[in-house]
C-alpha cells in the first residue's frame, strides 16, 4: 500500500508540475503573441541572460572543439583518415554539442538566476503587490525573460559552433600538423547550412525549457529562504533532464 501511495502521489506531482508549466506557457505564448511585450526589460534580460553568458559559453564550446579534434587527430592520421578530422569536430559540434552545451551551461547560469530571482520576489511578497495593482506577473517577469533567452540562445549557439571549430582545428594542426586547408575543406564535406539551421532550431526549444522551468519554479517557492534555495537545484536539475530529453528526441526527428 505504500509503494501505491508514494506511485499515486509521485503521478499527481508530475501532472500538477506539468500542467502547471504548461499553463504559465499558454498565458506567456498568448500575451507574446498579441505583441504585448515590455522592449526594455526585454533588452536589459538580453543582456543579463545572453550577453553575460557569453564568456562561458566560448569557454565551453572552445574546449569541447579542442578535446574532440585531440581525441580524433593523431588516431585519424595514424590510419591515413586526417582528412576527416576537420569534418568531424564540425559534425559534432554543429549538430549535438554546440546547442546541447550551451543549452546546459545557459540553464546551469541563468535558469538558477532566474528562479532565484523570482524566488526572492514571492517571498518578498513582491507578486503579490503586483497581482494587487492589477499587474500580470507572466507579462511583467516571465515574458521578457523567455523573449531574451529566444533570441539570445540561438546566438550563443552559434558562436559555440564558430569557437569549437576553431579551437579543433588549432589543435589539429599543432598536435597532428593537418593543415588549415585540409580542416576547412573537411568542414565544408561534412556539414551543410541545414545542419547548422537544424542545430539553431534545437536551441530555441532549450530556451523555452529554460526560461519557463526557471519562472515556474520561482513562481512556486514556499517556505522562505530555503524555499528560493530549493526552487534554484530544481530549476537546474529539471531543465538540464529536459534538455538532455529534447536533445534526443529532436536529434531523432531532425537527422534520423
Amino acid at each position: 500500500m505504500k509503494l501505491l501511495d508514494r506511485f499515486g502521489r509521485a503521478t499527481n506531482d508530475f501532472f500538477e508540475y506539468a500542467g502547471g508549466v504548461t499553463l504559465l506557457s499558454a498565458e506567456s505564448l498568448g500575451f507574446m503573441a498579441r505583441l504585448r511585450i515590455r522592449a526594455g526589460e526585454t533588452l536589459a534580460q538580453s543582456a543579463i541572460l545572453g550577453v553575460q553568458s557569453l564568456v562561458i559559453v566560448i569557454l565551453t564550446g572552445l574546449f569541447t572543439g579542442m578535446v574532440i579534434s585531440l581525441e580524433s587527430a593523431q588516431q585519424a592520421v595514424a590510419y591515413g583518415f586526417g582528412g576527416f578530422v576537420g569534418g568531424a569536430v564540425a559534425y559534432a559540434s554543429v549538430r549535438e554539442l554546440g546547442p546541447m552545451l550551451t543549452g546546459v551551461v545557459v540553464a546551469g547560469r541563468v535558469g538558477s538566476a532566474i528562479a532565484a530571482e523570482l524566488g526572492s520576489m514571492v517571498v518578498t511578497e513582491q507578486i503579490e503587490a503586483l497581482r494587487s495593482m492589477g499587474l500580470q506577473p507572466a507579462r511583467f517577469l516571465v515574458v521578457p525573460r523567455l523573449t531574451a533567452l529566444l533570441l539570445m540562445l540561438p546566438l550563443l549557439t552559434i558562436f559555440a559552433d564558430v569557437v569549437s571549430i576553431g579551437g579543433g582545428m588549432w589543435v589539429a594542426h599543432s598536435y597532428a600538423h593537418i593543415s588549415y586547408d585540409s580542416f576547412v575543406a573537411s568542414v565544408r564535406q561534412s556539414i551543410d547550412i541545414t545542419d547548422v539551421l537544424k542545430g539553431v532550431a534545437k536551441s530555441f526549444v532549450f530556451a523555452a525549457i529554460i526560461a519557463m522551468v526557471g519562472s515556474y519554479q520561482g513562481l512556486s517557492t514556499r517556505g522562505g529562504a530555503a524555499g528560493v534555495g530549493q526552487s534554484v537545484t530544481a530549476a537546474v536539475v529539471i531543465s538540464i533532464i529536459l534538455i538532455f530529453v529534447a536533445n534526443f528526441v529532436l536529434s531523432f526527428l531532425l537527422f534520423s
